[in-house]
């Protein structure tokens, strides 16, 4: 995983968080769901990246 995509994940992760608490401040169950959402998403790839690194790590380790 580029350090790009890591940034990307990680500025989505906390645009999600932010979005979260002020949904909850606010008492918008609206905001706070697509905050909670944008969150999950942001983790879903940060893993799906973190397997992919895995899968070439073990690709490597075989042809050595």
């Amino acid at each position: 995983m580029s350090f790009t995509d890591k940034a990307k994940n990680k500025a989505e992760q906390l645009a999600g968080a932010a979005k979260e608490r002020i949904g909850e401040a606010a008492g918008n169950e609206r905001m706070r769901g697509e905050g909670a959402t944008q969150q999950g998403d942001a983790r879903a790839r940060q893993a799906g990246e973190h397997v992919k690194d895995a899968g070439r790590d073990a690709k490597d380790a075989f042809r050595k």
